[in-house]
């Protein structure tokens, strides 16, 4: 057997064939290992010396300590190359080869090259040997380099090379490659030897949040500067052997300043900086100037009812803006200087308002909304000057041009409390009217039960009257602030009204809303009043619901019903809408006269009359119930549309029967309109889907059995059924007829389920209340039928809730009724309406 370690001269070369790489990694790893064992103290050695002179140590001593250090280095690094080459051993191929051994289980490399030393005469002995043999073999191919062992923490306990590696990373971040080369000058015949050394810093101001800078690191001839960048140099060594000379900072700068060792100014203006002497340098300064910063007024100024103004902006800035202001005086010469501003106003102060700033973000380029309420003002509504501004870091300011614009304010309505707004604006013009206004005040109280609906409001007014009175046109300041206040409160009562019924409050949205379209109003105001008429003619119904429950006669009831028009809630809000679309469009006159239709109806109704004597929960399921089949509806025709996409060719035969049911949803069918296309019909699908998500909106926000489990439930359902709805609009503008009908699907289906839940809500609102059962689905033989003459169901279910199979046999009744339906379906002489529902029909099932 061979020497353990050795490879035997005439050991075949494919034994170690699928070890080739492995071994040679091996090798070289081992090499490694011994060379880093060997060197380390030479690179330690080396990067040390170079740590020390890229952090300029070499400048900041005496020449002689410099040869020192270079005489200690150089000893140092003798002793490392020497040290290094007496401990280094270049590895073997046979240690490499027994390493990679001892890597391996069994040591497979060693018996593959073993020889059978007993027993090679014996065929069962050599057998034996021979499968040992390929078993190892087989090892051999899963064979991996060893790795080196770079680890010298024995040879070095000290962590030294550690402490020499700390050093050269800290001059990377401090310290330069150029720096080295200022030893080359420190020999006994150089200009340096005892001359002076100087550094330089560049600084930007902080707001640019720009880097500093080491001009000695700045070779090149130029170099690009923000306004108001700090210059600092700093010389050494003997004074006067090096000079300054710029041209950046503007001040005068004597001889004497210019050898001084230390120096710092601003760059206020491009030029020149030159360090002169030994080792100086010489820089050409372009100034970057800091731009002043600048803002717009952009988008339309807009007024909530409230008198909330909104002032939207854009400002900008190459570093940020910091702060802004909107100025706003007031524009004499424009001012209708009649009757009580016929006077010369005292002064007072411009309005100024901090402009609003972004939280997060840039603000070097934004736009944002100055939002404030200037209705208490004296210059509310009259017309300003307003100029807006902004500021940055450096100080620099930027406005607009001005502009004059009509100081948003609350504007009021109520005569009376519009009167009073004047005379407040009368007495914060000048104290000199307060004769005037107290006239007007007592033409205005003269007749109270005619202006006045409660003594309150009067007796407010004769209070600000005899407080005018007292104080007359010498009133202080302060008084004067005084009685302004309550006179802004009075106008509020008036305008709000201390209400105490449905009914008077009722009636003060009628003619709030009246007298804003007679004045002009905006259509955010005339949306905010609509809003109120729709909450007070609300809260009007339930009251006369809830009285009507408690004078029920039913033999009067059912007499006044015969001469009596029913009418729904639903249809006061059809009557509302359209009164809104009549102001939206600017037809004044007859939205005035179809806001006196509603007044006269609403005051000529009795408290019989609520409903038919309906219950809120039996209106709003009515409601729903007509929500869901006209989404049925709509979902027809959209199913429709894609039928004739994908077959035009048949378009033609189901046109009369089409047209007869898209003209019952649309009240105008497409035979007006012989040139429109499919993208004009899909627009009417989609503003039919958005009229009918807006009519379900209205319907979720007057449900019963609120903070009930299945009240929740139902206004969790319709609140998905809106977002369907919503999803599906967006399909039909998208031209998505396929995902229009998926999400209208979504819809009816909570829709269906919102109607169950409702339905379980009043069942348990009645049964606590007045612990009975109370009819669900309701049996008014006027309530709407279904194209076969059933009633529709109580609980969402197209079709009806009656049992229409008695039979127990099911399945035979329904596959008669489908052979019924398709008999008819071929009788060509039936109407095509007919047969196209019941081509749908055969569709469905």
């Amino acid at each position: 057997m061979p020497a353990q370690g050795s490879t035997p001269p005439e050991t075949p070369p494919d034994i170690l064939g699928p070890i080739r790489w492995p071994l040679r990694l091996t090798l070289w790893g081992m090499s490694a290992e011994r060379v880093t064992r060997a060197f380390w103290p030479l690179w330690s050695v080396l990067i040390s010396a170079l740590a020390l002179l890229m952090l300029g140590v070499q400048d900041l001593v005496a020449v002689e300590w410099v040869w020192a250090g270079g005489a200690v280095f150089l000893a140092g690094l003798g002793w490392a190359i020497w040290r290094g080459f007496r401990t280094w051993r270049r590895p073997t191929r046979a240690e490499a080869l027994a390493r990679l051994d001892g890597s391996l289980k069994g040591n497979p490399i060693q018996a593959a090259l073993d020889a059978q030393a007993i027993g090679a005469a014996d065929p069962g002995s050599q057998a034996v040997w021979q499968a040992h043999q390929a078993r190892m073999r087989a090892r051999l191919a899963e064979a991996k380099a060893v790795e080196p062992d770079l680890r010298v923490s024995r040879a070095d306990p000290f962590a030294l090379r550690y402490v020499a590696l700390l050093a050269f990373a800290a001059a990377l971040v401090f310290g330069s490659f150029l720096r080295v080369s200022s030893v080359t000058a420190m020999g006994p015949s150089g200009d340096l030897a005892s001359g002076p050394a100087w550094e330089g810093w560049m600084e930007p101001p902080r707001y640019t949040r720009l880097p500093s800078v080491y001009l000695n690191d700045i070779t090149a001839p130029g170099i690009d500067v923000p306004e108001g960048a700090q210059i600092t140099l700093r010389m050494y060594g003997e004074v006067g052997a090096l000079s300054v000379e710029e041209s950046v900072s503007n001040r005068p700068l004597a001889p004497q300043g210019a050898e001084a060792t230390a120096q710092d100014f601003r760059v206020a203006s491009s030029g020149r900086i030159a360090i002169d002497g030994p080792g100086g340098r010489a820089w050409e300064i372009s100034m970057k100037p800091d731009a002043a910063p600048s803002v717009r007024r952009e988008g339309e100024i807009e007024s909530s009812y409230e008198g909330d103004a909104q002032i939207p902006f854009a400002a900008m800035d190459d570093y940020g803006v910091v702060a802004g202001i909107a100025r706003m005086t007031l524009q004499l010469d424009q001012v209708d200087r009649r009757y009580l501003l016929a006077a010369e106003p005292e002064a007072v102060a411009a309005i100024e308002v901090p402009l609003p700033m972004p939280i997060a973000g840039n603000r070097a380029d934004f736009s944002e909304t100055l939002v404030e309420n200037f209705s208490q003002h004296p210059w509310a509504n009259l017309p300003v000057k307003l100029e807006m501004g902004v500021e940055d870091e450096a100080g620099q300011k930027g406005w607009t041009d001005s502009e004059v614009i009509t100081l948003p304010g609350r504007r009021f309505f109520d005569p009376i409390a519009a009167s009073v707004i004047e005379l407040r604006r009368a007495l914060l013009w000048t104290r000199g009217n307060v004769p005037e206004i107290t006239r007007m005040m007592r033409a205005i109280s003269n007749l109270p039960d005619d202006l006045f609906r409660s003594a309150v409001p009067y007796l407010r007014m004769k209070a600000i009257l005899g407080d005018l009175e007292v104080a007359g046109p010498d009133m202080s300041m302060d008084r004067r602030e005084e009685i302004a206040t309550a006179m802004w409160d009075l106008a509020m009562l008036l305008e709000e009204g201390d209400l105490a019924s449905a009914l008077e409050r009722l009636q003060r949205a009628q003619e709030r809303l009246s007298e804003a379209m007679k004045n002009g109003a905006s259509d955010q105001e005339i949306a905010e009043l609509m809003q109120e008429l729709r909450e007070a003619t609300d809260d009007y119904l339930r009251q006369l619901s809830r009285q009507a429950e408690r004078n029920a006669d039913p033999d009067q009831q059912s007499a006044q019903n015969q001469n009596s028009m029913e009418m729904s809630q639903n249809d006061l809000q059809r009557m509302m809408d359209r009164i809104q679309e009549l102001m939206e469009k600017g037809r004044m006159a007859e939205a005035q006269e179809a806001l006196r239709q509603l007044q006269e109806m609403m005051e000529n109704m009795q408290v019989t009359e609520g409903q038919g004597g309906q219950s809120p929960g039996e209106q709003a399921m009515e409601g729903l119930g007509e929500t869901l089949r006209e989404q049925q509806g709509l979902s027809d025709e959209a199913f429709r549309q894609l039928q004739d996409q994908f077959n035009p060719g048949q378009q033609g035969q189901g046109q009369q029967g089409e047209g007869q049911q898209q003209g019952q949803g649309q009240g105008q069918g497409q035979g007006d309109q012989p040139g429109q296309g499919q993208g004009s019909l899909r627009d009417q699908l989609a503003d039919r889907q958005q009229e009918l998500r807006g009519e379900l909106n209205r319907q979720s926000q007057n449900l019963p059995g609120a903070g009930t489990e299945p009240g929740d439930n139902a206004r969790e359902a319709l609140r998905r059924a809106e977002d369907a709805m919503d999803d599906a609009e967006d399909a039909l503008r998208q031209d998505d007829l396929a995902g229009a009908i998926d999400d209208q699907s979504r819809a009816m289906e909570a829709l269906r389920e919102g109607m169950r839940e409702l339905g379980e809500a009043m069942a348990q609102q009645q049964q606590q209340n007045q612990g009975q059962q109370g009819q669900m689905q309701g049996g008014n033989p006027g309530q709407q039928r279904d194209p076969l003459g059933r009633n529709a169901g109580a609980n969402g279910n197209i079709g009806s809730d009656e049992n229409m199979v008695q039979d127990e046999d099911v399945y035979r009744r329904a596959r008669e009724l489908l052979d019924e339906i398709r008999r008819r379906s071929g009788d060509g002489e039936r109407p095509e309406a007919e047969l196209d529902y019941l081509g749908r029909l055969l569709e469905r099932f």
